[in-house]
């Protein structure tokens, strides 16, 4: 029986290491991509009474067409916004021993920061993820409308 309290989630925000590793399998000519993105947080450090910046390493899996939007956009240090969840897989090392390892599966890859001159910014989901849209601001830009004080007393629908 599935267990419906739980949550496999993962948000993050950093710059990629280097630019990914894209190869197919041989027998579904399914794309998988790999590369690691770093996120900093700012900590103090009360021996030295100074706040440093800890750098965290993750490993990142894409699968798909997803895998492919990330080999023609991603590059070194380019900033994204990542959503996932978490898998961990083991497999046996030279010795025999059993080894394990934990990943982040990501289903949504957006760019963020600046925009070069060379690509767009762009963004992709796996098919079966909600995209949500960007909400459009309720603020109307009263100087390209030509509106006056006198017509803020309208009624607004929600």
């Amino acid at each position: 029986m599935r267990d419906i309290n739980s949550l496999n989630r993962v948000i993050l925000i950093g710059r990629l290491g280097k630019k990914p590793e894209i190869r197919y399998l041989p027998q579904t000519e399914r794309a998988v991509s790999k590369f690691t993105l770093a996120t900093n947080e700012r900590y103090f450090n009360p021996s030295t009474n100074e706040s440093d910046i800890r750098a965290e390493w993750h490993r990142i899996v894409v699968w798909g067409k997803l895998a492919e939007f990330c080999e023609k956009y991603l590059t070194q240090g380019k900033q994204i916004c990542l959503e996932g969840k978490l898998r961990t897989r083991s497999w046996q090392d030279k010795e025999g021993n059993k080894r394990y390892t934990t990943e982040i599966e990501a289903q949504s890859i957006v760019l963020l920061g600046k925009r070069d001159d060379t690509t767009r910014e762009e963004s992709y989901s796996e098919p079966g993820t909600p995209d949500y849209p960007a909400e459009k601001s309720s603020v109307p830009d009263t100087e390209s409308e030509g509106s006056t004080e006198d017509e803020g007393d309208e009624e607004v629908p929600f």
